[in-house]
């Protein structure tokens, strides 16, 4: 029904299974971000496996996961093999199988709040981002058709809703909005 809310989702999500395991699990990462992997993984597996039940405090990760990243200078690059077709599969052939529908007219639904951001800001800084975090290759640096310089490329149409570029995009530029049409990925077999 349209303009309904859900008001009986956050009790019924607080009574399931899945709650239950998540909020016991819940000071995994932030052990891990806050105190490092030895002291962190410590944290975690005592928890874990001598007491069996969470810490009666909770962790928390002050640092919002955009701010975590670093400059592409920091890092060495990855050059990843050729897809095998067996065990690794490229990108669009992966979200094929995510049987990803968005009607060909429809507005595109990832807003940048400014256009310049992605090639004056985080292409120098950080050899832009959003091409390798997000799974579905939604966003390219490519060169213009005229020759002139390079553009950034929005591919809406293959998205899979999966949010990574509203959560880890460094300049918070880059907003999911609901698609119109209700387009997306639709999973048959899950």
């Amino acid at each position: 029904k349209s303009g309904e809310e859900i008001t009986s989702f956050q009790k019924r999500f607080e009574d399931s299974w899945l709650y239950k395991e998540l909020y016991a699990e819940r000071n995994f990462g932030p052990a891990m971000h806050k105190f490092g992997n030895i002291v962190g993984g410590a944290i975690a597996f005592f928890e874990q496996n001598i007491l069996r039940s969470s810490l009666p405090i909770t962790f928390h990760d002050t640092t919002p996961d955009y701010a975590t990243l670093k400059p592409a200078s920091e890092c060495k690059k990855i050059d990843y093999p050729k897809p095998d077709n067996k065990l690794t599969f490229d990108r669009l052939s992966s979200v094929f199988i995510s049987n990803t529908n968005h009607e060909e007219d429809q507005p595109v639904h990832l807003k940048l709040t400014d256009p310049e951001i992605p090639l004056k800001e985080n292409l120098p800084k950080y050899d832009e981002p959003a091409q390798r975090y997000c799974p579905a290759g939604v966003y390219e640096v490519v060169e213009k058709d005229d020759g002139s310089g390079k553009k950034f490329q929005i591919n809406a149409q293959n998205c899979v809703h999966c949010k990574t570029c509203d959560i880890k995009d460094p300049a918070q530029n880059i907003t999911w909005v609901t698609p119109e049409g209700g387009g997306g990925p639709n999973y048959p077999n899950m």
